[in-house]
């Protein structure tokens, strides 16, 4: 099969994706939204950067290093989104038409953009006759397809074109149908990256390498980096003192943070730099061998799909606090496996990771219950099964 993936070529899900199809021997196409190297096997690479993506920079790096004043970076990271929701679907135009020419030149049998805003805006302009296939992922329908009247319109639209909706949560395909998706059309419903490759992050050493050493003492970690508009990393922060008072030997661990202004300011202000570890963004090893590591892991979520963070913390037995939102109560069962939390309440995020420190039977049983959990619902092979069957439904539609 020849398939054209329309995807920023950084992303890991992306590559996720991607990395299934090669080892199968298809004809893997890749139009990235953002400059990166070719992922390997791929039969072609365009780069087309729409809506200004070359300033977006990424979640990670945007800040890295930065010395600003206070505030300052959170300023710039809102702005540049709502410049790109308010100018980057302008820019749209322009790429349609180089878009238009590297398929006629392609022609797949299918295309799968891999999110929205705006991969899946710029392959709304596929021909008829070619199944287009639109992934959503965390908040393309409850925050960026609010973020202008263009945006709306867009995500409409991209919609209404698409002949297939693959989402990581229940939630997604209904709201897919508010936006205008017929709900007599193919839907799947599959984690973010495809699934958990739980037998790489089950071999990954617990002694890897990382940026500095770890007391044994209780580890805390969140990996989220900054999502404004998704992650409320600021009440996080303000949870820690209240947690220390009672637990002064637990330790928070964040990578993907270091030199981040906003979060070395919070650090200091709240005087928690001693229990506070601000990394680098950690390799794939890296990561998997510190959540091995971890007791407990936090997302204070305000908007969010199915993060693989969350899926893969679970996976090494990490106890969940995330918030309290649609998507997060289809994994999370508060009290059972995890707490759910009011993500603008850092109260109420404290108290919850104090109960899960007080509680290691508890998190002993959670540890036990999301194993299964993971593995029934999660696991790669079987969901990537899934969507081969659903591709191949379409092009014989198609």
């Amino acid at each position: 099969m020849r398939i054209l993936f329309v995807a920023d070529g950084r992303s890991p899900t992306a590559l996720s994706w991607l990395r299934y199809w090669v080892e199968k021997g298809h004809a893997v196409h890749l139009i990235s939204t953002y400059l990166c190297e070719a992922p390997p096997g791929l039969a072609s690479l365009d780069i087309l950067p729409v809506a200004f993506s070359s300033f977006a920079g990424s979640q990670v790096h945007n800040t890295a290093g930065m010395q600003r004043k206070p505030g300052l970076a959170g300023q710039l990271r809102g702005g540049l989104r709502k410049f790109r929701y308010y100018v980057g679907p302008l820019s749209l135009a322009v790429y349609r038409r180089k878009y238009k020419k590297i398929v006629a030149d392609l022609r797949p049998e299918l295309v799968h953009a891999l999110r929205i805003p705006f991969e899946g805006m710029l392959a709304s302009a596929t021909p008829a006759g070619i199944p287009l296939v639109v992934s959503t992922w965390g908040n393309d329908l409850t925050l960026h397809a609010h973020g202008s009247v263009w945006m709306a319109d867009l995500t409409r639209k991209t919609l209404i074109r698409a002949e297939g909706l693959i989402t990581d949560t229940h939630r997604d395909i209904a709201l897919g149908n508010d936006w205008g998706f017929l709900p007599d059309k193919a839907t799947l419903i599959v984690p973010g990256s495809g699934g958990i490759r739980l037998d790489e992050i089950n071999s990954v050493s617990r002694t890897e390498k990382l940026p500095e050493d770890l007391p044994e003492s209780m580890i805390i970690v969140n990996p989220r980096g900054q999502r404004p508009g998704s992650l409320r990393q600021d009440m996080f922060f303000q949870a820690i003192p209240a947690v220390l008072k009672i637990f002064p030997q637990a330790t928070f661990v964040c990578p993907s943070l270091a030199g981040d202004a906003e979060a070395e300011r919070w650090v200091d202000n709240l005087g928690v730099r001693s229990n506070t570890k601000l990394w680098p963004r950690l390799s794939q090893a890296q990561l998997w061998s510190l959540f091995h590591r971890s007791q407990i892991f936090v997302s204070p979520s305000r908007h969010d799909g199915t993060p693989n963070s969350l899926l893969e913390t679970m996976a090494c037995g990490c106890f969940p606090v995330v918030g309290n939102i649609e998507s997060m109560r289809e994994w999370v069962k508060s009290g059972v496996n995890g707490f759910l939390v009011e993500a603008d309440q850092p109260q109420s995020i404290a108290n919850a990771i104090v109960q899960a420190i007080n509680q290691p039977a508890l998190r002993e049983k959670a540890a036990i219950y999301n194993a299964t959990l993971i593995a029934e619902r999660a696991a790669y092979a079987p969901n990537m099964a899934r969507v081969e069957s659903f591709y191949k439904n379409l092009v014989k539609i198609g």
